[in-house]
């Protein structure tokens, strides 16, 4: 990841709101935001055998500090038309940012697990996200942690969605291929309490759909 901050964020949609969805991310909400000045790349991933059009949006941001910054803040108070019409269709929002606090690993992965944790986790975030890049084929792994206040600040955007969810921490794994994914997250459950087993258990895998990187936009 470029940066040492992030913005993570997923969603779930109704098969007749997904093309509108997906062209105005690609068409207009992915430039938006990656034009923002601290905002570095956008990815968007699907999960994988979902019974629901289940999306994960990752930003690579400059610092932890943009997601508080007013020229973002700015902008979610001052959603586009087409913004406004997507906002209220979309369901089951998670969304945090903040800081990476360990990575290990170069590059990007066309599979990825995010983990999400409701607490900061008990391992080590460095000697973990070595002992996870070095599995094979695992690109990468990353820790990150969300800054609470922050990504609770009303905007908005936030009041046309209704109540978002959020998270403590993220525990990113990229790989080549689901096999890996799934094997490093083995590996992780391994080391972690009983209580964190169910949220690996079910966690859906997903797979790189889209991204842009601020480098792509027009001048």
């Amino acid at each position: 990841m470029q940066g040492t901050g992030y913005l993570a964020i997923w969603s779930d949609l109704a098969p007749e709101d997904e093309t509108d969805w997906a062209h105005w991310m690609t068409r207009e909400h992915a430039a938006e935001r990656v034009g923002i000045g601290s905002f570095l790349a956008c990815r968007v991933f699907r999960a994988q055998g979902a019974a629901v059009n289940r999306y994960f949006i990752l930003y690579e941001l400059a610092d932890e500090h943009v997601i508080g910054a007013a020229d973002y803040l700015t902008r979610l108070n001052a959603p586009t038309p087409w913004t406004q019409r997507i906002m209220p269709r979309i369901r089951n929002f998670v969304r945090g940012g903040g800081r990476v606090a360990a990575s290990a690993g170069l590059g990007q992965g066309g599979v990825i697990a995010p983990l999400r944790f409701d607490h900061v986790p008990a391992f080590d975030a460095s000697a973990a996200t070595t002992e996870l890049a070095r599995l094979d084929r695992v690109v990468a792994a990353r820790v990150l942690l969300t800054d609470t206040e922050t990504t609770s600040i009303q905007t908005s955007e936030k009041g046309m969605r209704g109540d978002d969810g959020s998270f403590t921490a993220l525990l990113l794994i990229e790989g080549l291929d689901e096999t890996a994914v799934r094997a490093a997250l083995h590996r992780v459950r391994k080391a972690l309490p009983a209580g964190d087993h169910a949220a690996i258990d079910a966690l859906s895998l997903y797979t790189f759909a889209f991204s842009l990187s601020k480098r792509l936009l027009p001048d």
